[in-house]
């Protein structure tokens, strides 16, 4: 028999509950629930009686409130989000200073060192960032990684309250000064009922204005200037690739030329798998000479100076040419980009542009090109519309060979042309001499005479009339005949086409046919009333 003592009257003060000796479960609760969501501790739990009895209060007062005023509009409340999803990346930034003695330097006593201050709202931690300079000579970077920083000796944190424009923040011995803030730091603190300082301007130190002021004009030429050569030219290199002929085999290589003492670096193009020497370097970065200056100069000297010896210079380099480094040859054959940049803006009388090779007539006109180009050719670039529109679409003609030699007047071929990718092959049929036929020509693009690699140009139906001369990779066919197909095809293109090779096709197929000439006659002039009626109807449209 079980006795709920709190129900007695017994107050629930400490030594008067009682454990109840019914309970058989001890285990641990869960402390984290989820609410719209989100994963939150559970709030301190009560005794039963406590429970039953606000319940009771909460349903009881509820009954009222709703007898009295009526039901509350459950729509009026809002969601609740937990503070940290809601100042989730929300970071305020100031920007502070401190002043650094230097004690190495007696003409300048203090350095100014600007940073940034970011204090991350979602749990008050705190980072300061020095923003890196060029040959500063100072570590910068990050100065304190994002922590909450210490207020007072009583253990207590800064917070965002406690930061405001003008004043010092101390942490760890450094006072940082706080002379502005970004617009969202400002506008949140104004929000939060803040009243922002004005900003001041960053101080700027004795060294930092010595930097600021201009260079003085230099009354030297600026070639025989080493420290500003030094100065605009480091970290500036030209590169070239070229082929170094071996006694045994042909390298790839590049050239590194810096610009900042005039030295030149030679290296090996080391490609996957190869076995070549691994040692990449095949000159050590070195001044080059091009020239001696005076006669009977000695073989062996202890120092050279520019006055006897002449040196490499970038004039020296252009692309397509030979150039000889320490009695090897390298072909100059690409550059990079910065290099044409160069060229382009000190020596424009120069013409840093690779020369394409002619076309030798193996393959076609992109393959070669590719290959001039890359040292793993890409393949050339297709229309994939046209090809699956006119895929199965053929026009073939007749054609008989003009050559020199008389065996060949008997040879007939059948010329097709493909209008899916433009390309032609030709046919040859069998003759009673000893010509058995067969492929003359595998499908390809056929360039039309005096084409160049870089500026192609192909065979097209407009140039197949008959009696016309297709050269095709020194060989001359002369077109006798044409298909059905060519002259519908043809009409139906009829703005593309001129009106010559019409003629010649539409007289070549239609002679000793008058009355198939009058029916195609017909349908040629009915195909243009529609075409010009359908074009009617189209501008009325829009």
């Amino acid at each position: 028999m079980t006795y709920n003592f709190n129900n007695h009257g017994i107050p629930f003060l400490p030594g008067y509950s009682f454990r109840d000796v019914s309970k058989s479960a001890f285990h641990r609760s869960q402390t984290l629930g989820y609410k719209n969501g989100y994963a939150l501790p559970h709030r301190a739990s009560v005794r039963p009686a406590q429970d039953s009895l606000l319940s009771e209060y909460h349903l009881t007062h509820q009954d009222i409130t709703d007898l009295t005023y009526g039901p509350a509009d459950q729509k009026l409340h809002k969601a609740f989000i937990p503070a940290h999803v809601t100042l989730d990346k929300k970071v305020l930034r100031y920007y502070a200073y401190f002043v650094e003695d230097v004690l190495d330097s007696p003409e300048v006593g203090q350095c100014v060192r600007p940073v940034v201050i970011y204090y991350y709202l979602v749990d008050d931690s705190m980072c300061i960032f020095e923003p890196r300079v060029q040959n500063s000579g100072t570590q910068q970077g990050k100065r304190i990684k994002r922590q909450r920083f210490p207020k007072n000796d009583r253990g207590e944190y800064y917070k965002w309250k406690d930061l405001n424009l003008r004043m010092d923040l101390d942490v760890y011995g450094v006072k940082y000064h706080i002379t502005q803030c970004d617009a969202f730091t400002k506008e949140f603190m104004e929000s939060e009922g803040i009243l922002v300082n004005d900003p001041e301007p960053m101080p700027v130190d004795s060294h930092s204005k010595d930097h600021q002021k201009p260079q003085p004009p230099y009354s030297t030429p600026s070639k025989l200037d080493k420290l500003y050569q030094f100065l605009n030219m480091d970290g500036k290199v030209l590169r070239f690739f070229a082929l170094f002929d071996d006694a045994d085999e042909t390298r790839f290589v590049k050239i590194h030329y810096y610009l900042v003492d005039d030295t030149v670096e030679i290296t090996n193009v080391q490609e996957p798998g190869s076995s070549d020497d691994p040692f990449p370097v095949l000159l050590h970065r070195l001044k080059i000479p091009k020239q001696i200056k005076k006669e009977n100069f000695p073989i062996c000297v202890m120092e050279v100076s520019d006055e006897e010896v002449e040196y490499y210079s970038p004039k020296d380099f252009q692309l397509g040419q030979t150039i000889n480094l320490l009695g090897r040859s390298f072909t100059l054959y690409q550059c990079d980009g910065f290099t044409r940049e160069y060229y382009q803006k000190n020596h424009p009388d120069m013409e840093m542009k690779s020369e394409v090779p002619p076309y030798n007539g193996f393959g076609s006109l992109e393959d070669s090109l590719q290959n001039c180009l890359f040292l793993n050719p890409k393949p050339p670039k297709i229309n994939p519309l046209k090809k699956l529109e006119k895929q199965n679409q053929v026009l073939r003609y007749s054609a008989r060979l003009e050559s020199p030699h008389p065996e060949d007047e008997s040879r007939r071929f059948i010329l097709s042309y493909y209008l899916s990718d433009d390309m032609i092959s030709i046919f040859e049929k069998s003759s009673s001499l000893c010509f058995f036929g067969g492929k003359f020509l595998k499908k390809t693009r056929v360039p039309k005479p005096g084409s160049t690699v870089e500026n192609p140009e192909y065979y097209s139906p407009a140039d197949f009339a008959i009696g016309a001369i297709v050269e095709v990779f020194s060989h001359r066919f002369v077109l006798t005949d044409a298909d059905r197909y060519v002259l519908t095809y043809l009409e139906s293109v009829w703005d593309q086409i001129p009106s010559q090779t019409l003629d010649s096709i539409r007289q070549k197929l239609d002679e000793g046919t008058p009355l198939q000439c009058q029916l195609r006659l017909f349908l040629f002039h009915n195909y243009l009333f529609s075409h010009s009626l359908q074009c009617f109807i189209n501008q009325a449209h829009y």
